[in-house]
């Protein structure tokens, strides 16, 4: 966690989020429900399972709320840590300002974020919009929530628990966009088919890119959802270059990236048990597996195994990821270079007209690019090498004895976490590593030594 003396000279934001038609307080950012925050009725209506119960939409402006802080602070260069004090307005304010919930809430956030959080609550003035209940095409018995997107592990990870669980397993949309059809095998509707609201200010753009809270609203929403199904397991797709790669090798940032680190999901099983009184486990079945490996076991024992090349993994906007109007992507992200990475360590490959990047094998970063691509910038190229470098570093990281003490702490860490002997841990950890470096190197050579991307990491 950041030290006291980096927070005092912290950026700060106060926000009252408020009710349509009402006025934060004086000195305070306003965040309305209906304008900076809106939610979707229809997506809105797959969470009404059952009797609704209002704290489920207290939940869910919550985890919007701490989104547009998040998103409208922008972090210092020298100070990565942020002051924010926010108030919402809930149905049951002593529930919320409850010590057990309060406490485990502002626990989470600050470990995931690197920001001091300062949450209160107050009583709405009106109670929320109450959604139309439908029948739902809903197993008898939910054995497990799975986050699903359309992302690569999402994917495998589905496809290869799906085996095991058959229906129990219920998949929850991470997204704002349509993509679970809204309509199941037996004609009821689905649930959690989107996050059914979305943030944006009404004043203008958001300041902040880094968007570390990310990993509070997805966990929260499939909390939110294992509590409304009664399903005790939590499935987390994350291979673990996604899951522990962001935490082990950073990339140029000044906290390291907890979203789907175990740690933080103790975390929130913690502040989930004190808000819902309902227990779950977030599950990590690929922890100690490459990307590249479960990609592998995906396409070698699921019969859907061929649609993994339909999925999505780039991080860039339509207008750094689009050639002659059609949107395609980046290939030079950090997250495009691992599934390139992946897909070559599983013996795959893809068409070249799959990015913008269509060629990695080209001696500079702009003749790698498909032709007429015309918005290549040097935010871009740095943005890119420090992807490539991430992959690079986490190749090197038990090379170098500078690594040992930080290591040793993860180690620690994931020990507790997953109730492992720590030797155990070190030695999934060390397969891990080395079975990354692995495919790093094939990857590497597979380019040639005059590719940009080789001269990249000095190893041509």
């Amino acid at each position: 966690m950041k030290r006291d003396d980096e927070r005092a000279t912290a950026a700060s934001l106060r926000v009252d989020v408020v009710e349509a038609g009402q006025r934060p307080r004086r000195g305070r950012t306003a965040c309305e429900i209906g304008g900076d925050l809106t939610f979707s009725t229809d997506h809105l209506e797959s969470y009404c399972l059952a009797q609704w119960e209002p704290v489920i939409f207290d939940a869910l402006v919550v985890a919007a709320a701490v989104e547009f802080c998040d998103r409208m602070q922008r972090r210092k260069t020298q100070h990565w840590g942020r002051v924010f004090e926010l108030c919402v307005p809930v149905h049951d304010p002593d529930r919320w300002n409850s010590v057990p919930v309060s406490a485990s809430l502002k626990d989470a956030l600050e470990f995931l974020t690197g920001d001091r959080w300062e949450i209160s609550f107050v009583a709405r003035k009106a109670p929320a919009y109450v959604p139309h209940q439908f029948p739902f095409d809903l197993p008898g018995d939910a054995r497990a929530v799975i986050p699903f997107s359309e992302g690569l592990d999402s994917r495998a990870v589905a496809g290869l628990m799906h085996r095991e669980m058959g229906d129990g397993l219920i998949r929850v949309r991470l997204g704002t966009k349509d993509f679970l059809p809204a309509v199941g095998a037996s004609g009821g509707k689905q649930p959690f088919t989107s996050i059914p609201y979305r943030v944006k200010p009404k004043t203008g753009e958001f300041g902040e890119s880094s968007a570390r809270s990310r990993g509070f609203k997805f966990s929260l929403v499939s909390g939110i959802a294992a509590y409304m199904v009664k399903a005790n397991r939590i499935i987390v797709t994350e291979s673990g270059q996604g899951a522990l790669g962001p935490v082990l090798a950073t990339v140029g940032q000044g906290y390291e990236d907890y979203r789907s680190y175990p740690p933080f999901m103790d975390r929130m099983e913690v502040f989930l048990k004190a808000l819902f009184d309902h227990r779950v486990q977030f599950e990590f079945p690929r922890l100690w597996h490459t990307k590249g490996e479960t990609l592998a076991a995906f396409v070698r024992e699921c019969a859907d195994g061929g649609s993994w090349s339909t999925t999505w993994s780039c991080w860039q906007q339509n207008r750094q990821s689009s050639v002659a109007g059609h949107k395609r992507q980046c290939g030079i992200c950090a997250a495009c270079m691992l599934r390139r990475l992946s897909v070559h360590a599983a013996g795959l490959s893809e068409a070249s007209e799959t990015y913008v990047w269509e060629n990695l094998t080209a001696p500079t970063f702009e003749g790698g690019a498909a032709p007429g691509f015309a918005h290549t910038t040097k935010a871009l190229r740095e943005y890119a090498i420090a992807g490539t470098l991430h992959l690079e570093h986490l190749a090197t990281l038990q090379k170098s004895p500078m690594n040992k003490g930080m290591i040793d702490l993860t180690i620690s860490q994931l020990s507790r976490s997953r109730a492992l002997p720590e030797d155990t841990v070190r030695a999934s950890l060390n397969r891990l590593l080395n079975q990354h470096e692995s495919e790093w190197m094939n990857f590497l050579d597979s380019l040639g030594p005059q590719a940009f991307v080789t001269n990249w990491v000095g190893r041509s």
